[in-house]
């Protein structure tokens, strides 16, 4: 139902390393400049205080209510991002919000945190990935089958400089191969890489072979267009270094997404109001749930493949084992 009221939204999660609750919430509150710069994660103050102070936050709604997993994380992320409520238990914002972010950036337990919104019919933004096992990723679908209001994205979807790669078609021609990198680790990381490359190539990801030592895997991928995929994830590259190059029958580009502070809060504003926008609408996906399944698929085909001796996993034997 679309409404023209303020949005009340709940920032649920908060794990070591990952710092969106304070990031999520300033950009739609705005923010306690002093505070922020005790935040533990010094470059969310750094790309905030890179933008004009008055133009961070988002119009039509705010951030109300907070739970973390360490209660002393909350009161601090409350006082930096202008949240006027710290909550005992996730579920005690239930009846005072209007959608969720469920900002916990690990996959492994997202159904867990997502379960008490989505049956109370809330909309519900997922943090990357969305799930990286199949019983998980499988409850998601039947959400989304059953009526759920659920998104999940990276970042990098929206990054500023994707746009340049969208557009160059007739710089690039037909894909032939691309390569990307990320930092950190596979499983929550990966998908910051691999989410531009989904939105260059489309869905059609045929298989994935993960390989190399752990802290230095490489994940090949085969796209039904005939393209290929080289991506790297390199535990101690400089963080969310994500570059990409594309090479075609034509020619080629190279980007390197969310390449300054600004691109990277303008990637994250445009990832924060793409939900906002969602639950005021009422109705509607800004992207197919579909991408969003297929690359988990390939995500969890990747993982498959390490357990299973680096061997070429088809993306159709995870699909296989999903009710879709």
């Amino acid at each position: 139902m679309t409404t023209d009221r303020t949005l009340r939204f709940a920032m649920m999660g908060m794990v070591p390393g990952n710092g969106h609750p304070y990031s999520w919430s300033a950009i739609v509150n705005s923010y306690d400049q002093a505070a922020m710069a005790a935040c533990p994660y010094p470059g969310i103050a750094k790309y905030l205080g890179g933008e004009p102070f008055e133009s961070v936050r988002v119009p039509g709604a705010q951030v109300t209510h907070i739970w973390t997993d360490d209660p002393k994380d909350a009161p601090l992320v409350a006082r930096a991002s202008l949240i006027p409520h710290v909550v005992k238990r996730p579920e005690d914002a239930l009846g005072q919000v209007d959608g969720v972010f469920v900002a916990a950036g690990e996959g492994f337990d997202h159904v867990a945190r997502a379960r008490p919104f989505v049956e109370a019919g809330l909309p519900v933004f997922v943090d990357k990935p969305l799930a990286l096992s199949i019983p998980e990723l499988q409850t998601f679908i039947d959400w989304k089958k059953a009526g759920a209001r659920i998104l999940s994205s990276s970042s990098h979807r929206y990054s500023p400089e994707i746009e340049s790669l969208l557009n160059g078609r007739p710089v690039f021609g037909d894909v032939r191969w691309v390569s990307t990198v990320m930092a950190k680790d596979y499983e929550n990381y990966a998908i910051h890489a691999f989410e531009p490359v989904f939105r260059l190539l489309g869905p059609g990801f045929v298989s994935v072979r993960l390989e190399g030592p752990p802290k230095f895997e490489v994940a090949q991928m085969d796209h039904a267009s005939g393209a290929q995929v080289t991506m790297p994830i390199v535990y101690d590259c400089a963080h969310a270094a994500t570059s990409i190059q594309v090479c075609g029958t034509a020619g080629q580009l190279t980007a390197r997404l969310s390449g300054t502070d600004h691109t990277y809060y303008t990637a994250f504003r445009r990832q924060v109001v793409a939900f906002v926008d969602f639950v005021r609408a009422g109705a509607g996906d800004p992207y197919p749930f579909s991408e969003t399944v297929e690359m988990m698929a390939v995500l969890i085909a990747g993982r498959l493949s390490r357990a299973e001796g680096h061997r070429r996993v088809e993306v159709a034997e995870v699909f296989s084992q999903l009710r879709r």
